[in-house]
């Protein structure tokens, strides 16, 4: 090392003077010398600067740089913490993976500063800029090497202080020769309190090749595999992570840390719970990290969210972002939250679903002005979700809920014994976005409608449901409409089964699936098939249906469609569009006002892989209307009631005992 520079921490963004360079930087190699990258200085690691893979897809280098200024010549990754830059280009680290979300640990941690910590090698000016909630942009900090040859340590103070509802901190690089960056990270300029001691917990069902490659990214990254204390998988599937080939490099990289746990198929609250408990029975790893199986893992994440936890104020769920599988420069959500009133999860405030950074980078001042503020969250999708342990082992085990809603109440558990979820940008996992699922209208309605009341028994403070009961027979209604017959009678079977009793929760987790899967069968819209070429060819041409396509916007045509629908529903179907179907729709197309004007058509799934033929039956219509308008009044009148049940078996359904003799092993302790 031949020169170690600070820069003083400015309030208000006022310009630092840094250094000017002398003589030119003189290497320019391909390949990184080594280089003490090692810091004999108080502190802790907060977040590495990381580069993309070399086999990730062009567009996700947006996540990771922004050569917006670059003149076309891309940064080359050395390593995932190291590049080489080209002379004479300007490369801004302001984006999704590298960028610093000062706000959240503004809000959420003890820390009132950071440091901004990198070894850089040749002639560059490096400039930190911060933003404001409304994305503009403030210049802070700079540094220019002084061009002496090898490599320089440089370190930036920085203030947390003007982040309280929002903003950012990233760098910018600019060069003169040809650059090294052999490394960068914003550090806390103290030793964090605990330890980074991750226990990891992965819930799978028939996705061994996902499986495995989620834990092959955990053992990939030596800094990542160091902070792991534990990697536990419950494998609720009969085909097995074990059989498949590429488990075989991840047990060898985890070593004896990995164990698999196989059981029946108690969906992911049954394998998440079982995850949970190993971790508190098992280890005393600090830090207890859910993970979907279906996921592309970002491992830095797990490191960066194990950071904020340790410096959180009180002890707080992180979680992780979710990244969309099918564009992977795109953020699906940055955050949910639950309406209290209807009892629905919905994104939180000022959140924009689908921001692509490939289109519109983190500066950019119209597009993205939303991502500087600060999002305050509900609770945190298990896809990725990092819970403390003393977090857990107050409030216990998940509900025995199947699926859906058991990371939702697990949220609002925690709110409720005080503890927080905060959900931290740049800790994220790619996984495949809901809109691109059937999951609230295929056989996961049934889950979808009954657990929601579950959490609102549990939950709501005042004990009434009319926002949720209008907002069920509303969407039973629109349902209806759109001919998915099938849908209807999986929610109010839910209501019929929620009306059990909490008790029933467990007695359910085996059966459940089965039952639901064989009551399906009965109705047409349930049925998937490969293509529509399956079946013959539609009896109209879509321009006979075009002016149904624009959605009703106004009160007046909102009615008249619906008017509409309901007199053609009184009217008998034609038996031939039962053989032959009218049009072939896309699922963006069926919407309910198209499909109440319909006999029979064929509609896309969600994931385009095929087609279910959709036949009104004015019979079913109307019996299935009935049956719900019966059973949300009987709820309604039910509903205090079980709500003081449910709260009563609250300690039952999350204690270990009846868990453990969900999984059969209570009679073997």
């Amino acid at each position: 090392m031949t020169d170690t520079a600070t820069a003083p921490s400015v309030p208000n963004g006022t310009p630092s003077k840094g250094r000017k360079s002398g003589a030119k930087g003189t290497r320019t190699q391909a390949e990184p010398a080594a280089v003490e990258t090692r810091w004999d200085l108080p502190g802790t690691r907060l977040q590495r600067v990381i580069l993309p893979r070399a086999g990730d897809p062009l567009d996700v280098r947006a996540l990771y740089v922004d050569e917006g200024k670059g003149g076309g010549r891309p940064t080359k990754a050395l390593s995932r913490t190291a590049a080489a830059l080209h002379g004479q280009v300007g490369v801004s680290f302001a984006t999704y993976f590298n960028a610093f979300p000062a706000s959240y640990w503004r809000q959420w941690t003890t820390l009132t500063e950071i440091e901004l910590r990198l070894v850089v090698e040749g002639s560059c000016r490096i400039d930190v800029y911060r933003s404001k909630a409304d994305g503009c942009q403030i210049h802070v900090a700079d540094y220019v090497t002084d061009g002496t040859e090898g490599a320089h340590k440089v370190r930036l103070p920085l203030d947390l202080a003007p982040f309280v509802d929002g903003g950012w901190y990233w760098f910018d690089v600019t060069t003169d020769s040809g650059v090294t960056l052999h490394e960068a990270a914003w550090y806390a300029p103290v030793d964090g309190p605990g330890r980074t001691s991750i226990a990891v917990g992965i819930c799978t069902f028939n996705r061994p090749e996902d499986c495995a490659n989620a834990l092959a990214a955990l053992g990939e990254d030596d800094a990542v595999r160091e902070g792991i204390g534990a990697v536990f998988v419950a494998d609720q599937g009969n085909r097995k992570v074990r059989d498949v080939e590429s488990y075989a490099t991840a047990a060898e990289q985890l070593g004896d840390r990995l164990r698999v746990v196989d059981q029946p198929n108690l969906g992911g609250s049954g394998g998440f719970s079982r995850v949970m408990y190993e971790a508190l029975q098992h280890t005393d790893c600090e830090q207890i990290l859910l993970l979907d199986d279906d996921i592309v893992l970002e491992p830095d994440s797990l490191l960066r969210a194990a950071a904020f936890s340790r410096f959180a104020e009180r002890p707080t769920i992180v979680g992780g972002q979710m990244l969309a599988l099918t564009a992977r420069s795109v953020l699906h959500t940055m955050g949910e939250v639950v309406d209290r009133h209807v009892w629905m999860w919905r994104a939180a405030a000022h959140v924009e679903y689908g921001h692509n950074f490939a289109k519109y980078p983190l500066r950019h001042e119209t597009k993205s002005a939303d991502l500087h503020r600060r999002i305050d969250v509900d609770y945190n999708g298990w896809w990725m979700c990092m819970i403390p342990r003393v977090v857990a082992e107050e409030l216990g085990l998940p509900l025995p809920l199947f699926i859906k809603w058991d990371d939702t109440e697990y949220g609002l558990r925690a709110a409720a014994h005080g503890y927080p979820t905060a959900t931290l940008p740049g800790a994220a996992i790619w996984h495949m976005p809901w809109t691109d699922k059937d999951d609230a209208v295929d056989w996961q309605a049934y889950f979808h409608m009954r657990n929601r009341l579950v959490v609102a028994a549990l939950h709501g403070h005042d004990g009434r449901i009319r926002g949720l009961v209008k907002h069920s027979l509303k969407d039973t209604l629109k349902h209806l409409m759109s001919l998915q017959y099938s849908t209807v009678m999986l929610r109010n079977k839910a209501i019929r089964d929620f009306e059990q009793g909490p008790l029933a929760l467990f007695d359910s987790l085996p059966t459940a699936l089965g039952e639901i899967n064989a009551l399906r069968k009965e109705f047409p819209d349930a049925r998937v098939f490969a293509s529509p070429r399956e079946l013959p060819m539609p009896t109209m041409g879509m321009t006979r249906a075009e002016r149904f396509l624009k959605p009703p916007a106004t009160p007046w045509t909102i009615g008249r469609s619906l008017l509409a629908g309901l007199v053609h529903n009184t009217m008998p179907a034609k038996p031939e569009h039962h053989e032959r179907p009218q049009l072939n729709l896309s699922y963006q197309d069926a919407r309910w006002f198209m499909m109440a004007r319909l006999d029979g058509a064929t509609v896309a799934t969600a994931d385009a892989r095929g087609v279910a033929y959709r036949k009104r039956d004015p019979r079913v219509f109307f019996d299935l209307l009935k049956t719900s308008v019966r059973e949300h009044i009987h709820l309604s009148r039910e509903f205090p009631k079980l709500r003081k049940a449910y709260r009563d078996a609250q300690p039952e359904l999350t204690g270990f005992a009846r868990w453990e003799e969900a999984w059969g092993i209570r009679d073997r302790k």
